[in-house]
C-alpha cells in the first residue's frame, strides 16, 4: 500500500484555487501551486493526476462554495425576483475583498490560449449550463403568463449572462461594487414585465 496522504486534501484545494482565480489556468505554475498547497509535484500528482486534473477540481470547488447565490436566486418565487437576485449578488461577490475580483469561469477563458483549448471548453460548457438553467426559469414565467409573449427565453438569458460576464471583467479590471450595482439598476430598469423595481440589497 502506498504512503498515507499527508495533507489536508480541501484545504490545498482552496489554496489552488486562489491561484488558478489570481493568475488563469495557463499563468499558475506548478511551482506556485505546490507552494501555495504546501505539498510537493509528486503529491500533486498523486492527488489529482495533473494540473489539468487540479483545476476540474477547482472549479468543482469554486462552484461549491462561491455559487450558492445561483440556487438561492434561481427559487425566487417570480422571474424578476431571480434576475434581481443575480445581478445583486454578482454585484457583491465579483468584489468581494477577500476574493480575487471577477469571477473564474470568466477570467480563466479570457486567459487561455489555443493549447488550453480544452480548459476553454471546459470554463464555456460550464458557464452555458447556467445559461440554461437561467433561461429554464425564464420559460416557466413566460409559460404562466409573468412575462411578455414576445420575449424569447433564449435571447434573454443570453443577454443577462453577457451582462454579467461583462460584469466580471469589469470588476476583474477595477470596478467597485457600487459601480457594478449600477449597472443591475439599468437591466432592472429596463425588465420587460411590469412592475416596480424593489429596493437594493446586498449581502452582508
Amino acid at each position: 500500500m502506498g504512503r498515507p496522504r499527508e495533507f489536508d486534501l480541501a484545504q490545498a484545494l482552496d489554496q489552488a484555487l486562489q491561484v488558478f482565480w489570481r493568475n488563469g489556468y495557463e499563468g499558475a505554475s506548478i511551482a506556485d501551486l505546490t507552494a501555495a498547497m504546501g505539498i510537493n509535484p509528486p503529491s500533486l500528482y498523486a492527488a489529482f493526476g495533473n494540473k489539468e486534473g487540479l483545476f476540474r477540481k477547482a472549479l468543482d470547488r469554486y462552484a461549491e462554495q462561491h455559487m450558492k447565490f445561483w440556487n438561492k436566486a434561481l427559487e425566487a418565487p417570480t422571474a424578476r425576483g431571480v434576475v434581481e437576485h443575480l445581478l445583486r449578488e454578482s454585484a457583491n461577490f465579483l468584489t468581494e475583498a477577500r476574493n480575487p475580483p471577477g469571477c473564474l469561469f470568466v477570467r480563466g477563458a479570457l486567459s487561455c490560449s489555443e493549447a488550453a483549448d480544452a480548459i476553454q471548453k471546459e470554463l464555456a460548457a460550464r458557464r452555458a449550463a447556467s445559461e440554461v438553467k437561467l433561461r429554464d426559469r425564464l420559460e416557466v414565467a413566460k409559460n404562466d403568463g409573468k412575462l411578455p409573449p414576445e420575449l424569447d427565453p433564449t435571447d434573454y438569458a443570453r443577454y443577462l449572462m453577457t451582462v454579467m460576464e461583462g460584469m466580471s471583467v469589469r470588476a476583474a479590471s477595477g470596478a467597485t461594487g457600487e459601480e457594478l450595482h449600477k449597472v443591475a439598476d439599468m437591466v432592472l430598469r429596463a425588465w420587460p414585465a411590469s412592475g416596480t423595481p424593489r429596493s437594493r440589497q446586498r449581502s452582508g
